[in-house]
């Protein structure tokens, strides 16, 4: 992970995000979600909430019991909130949309942060890589070309997907010929031809961006482990470097292959199913074996060079942190605001939400403190992070919370 460069991109991002969605939404409007309607002064709070979102507010897409009244308590109280996710696929103002609806409670999309919200930084470029606003990109995972319109919206200008490479060669990958219908209904014509006999002229790819969980593992795979041999990230071209032992990690990745970057590392998710279902942290664990089955891997000195942003890691929390004390600012711009002290992070995973938090170290003051729900991926044993509590469900969790910040309206029940 290369956490300077993804650390400026989470700063900038979030001046972007912050602009585009607070500036368009009105005082009133914004306070709604998160003010009482009384005229005397507020009681300020100096504690907040992130709450992941599959597992804890929804399953599948459907309301987990208690979910819309723990936020809308503390909406009706004026407590911050942000809604910290690993999942993504779609815009933010789209999937913020989704869930007020679901969960039939108005929600700003100033609260909502997603895996692949520091992409959009890339667009401009970072510490670690040149903007890539102009430059040919590709783009992984989720349902149809979704994530294409997501790129799109963040200021990507030149997305292909692996479903433009294999409806332009099907041979990349026959095994996807059953899905040909599927891939028809939003395939793209390439910008360029994969063009053997002039490599000059070929297709050729400055990043790799995994936005969201791959469909079709094979085609993704194929495609990406393609552009990681390649010379300089020319598509039909093998670096002539690869497997050089005088070279670092044995030649591999190092004749300008483009940089790949994962939007999360979950290996697990909460779905419909009754257990836990595979997620982005699978598809990289297999792309991660195939590779080192290909390489000679670690044994041999050779890893896979990769960036991965989301929750654990340290910068996507900063990110969250400084998004709420932003909220919070603009929520009560007219008061006297004291420090943030304490956040509570509601989640359902152990290793992502619950390491993150404990592990997170605060540059503004304010202490985190995980709370584990039983209504997704943890479902109950000793977890491989320890929570501040372990509760049943999220209103569980928002009322134990209160109660330790000794906030003075909450209701015993």
């Amino acid at each position: 992970m290369r956490p300077q460069g993804v650390l400026r991109s989470l700063r900038l991002l979030q001046q972007v995000h912050t602009h585009s969605y607070l500036q368009a939404i009105p005082g009133p409007v914004l306070r709604r979600g998160f003010q009482t309607a009384s005229n005397t002064k507020p009681n300020i709070p100096d504690f907040a909430f992130a709450f992941d979102i599959d597992g804890v507010l929804l399953r599948s897409s459907k309301p987990i019991p208690g979910a819309a009244e723990a936020l809308g308590l503390l909406q009706e109280q004026g407590i911050p909130f942000i809604l910290l996710t690993n999942g993504g696929g779609k815009h933010e103002t789209e999937r913020v949309a989704e869930i007020s609806e679901k969960l039939n409670i108005p929600l700003d999309p100033s609260v909502i942060i997603q895996s692949h919200s520091p992409f959009a930084e890339l667009v401009r470029g970072s510490e670690a890589q040149g903007p890539l606003e102009d430059k040919c990109v590709l783009v992984v995972g989720g349902d149809g070309d979704g994530c294409r319109f997501v790129a799109e919206r963040y200021g990507f200008k030149n997305v292909v997907t692996p479903g433009d490479i294999f409806m332009a060669y099907p041979s990349i990958w026959p095994f996807s010929k059953n899905f040909m219908e599927y891939y028809k209904k939003f395939a793209r014509p390439l910008p360029k031809p994969i063009d053997t006999v002039n490599p000059e002229k070929s297709l050729k790819f400055d990043a790799v961006l995994v936005f969201n969980d791959p469909r079709d593992w094979g085609l993704d795979m194929q495609v990406i482990i393609d552009v990681l041999l390649s010379s300089e990230g020319i598509m039909g071209t093998t670096s002539s470097k690869n497997g050089r032992d005088d070279l670092p990690n044995r030649g591999y990745q190092q004749d300008g292959q483009p940089p790949i970057y994962f939007s999360n590392p979950d290996l697990w998710w909460a779905a419909a199913y009754h257990l836990p279902r595979l997620g982005q942290g699978g598809f990289r664990e297999a792309l991660e074996g195939t590779w080192a089955a290909t390489t000679g891997g670690p044994s041999k000195g050779v890893e896979l060079v990769k960036t991965v942003v989301g929750k654990p890691h340290q910068s996507t929390y900063e990110f969250a942190e400084r998004q709420l004390l932003r909220n919070r600012s603009r929520i009560f711009h007219s008061q006297e605001l004291g420090p943030l002290r304490r956040v509570y992070m509601v989640g359902d995973n152990p290793a992502s939400d619950i390491c993150g938090a404990n592990s997170y170290r605060s540059k503004h003051g304010s202490e985190w403190q995980s709370i584990l729900v039983r209504s997704g991926v943890y479902t109950g044993g000793q977890p491989a992070w320890t929570p501040t509590t372990i509760v049943d469900n999220v209103r569980k969790a928002v009322e134990w919370a209160l109660k330790s910040s000794q906030w003075p309206t909450i209701k015993e029940n």
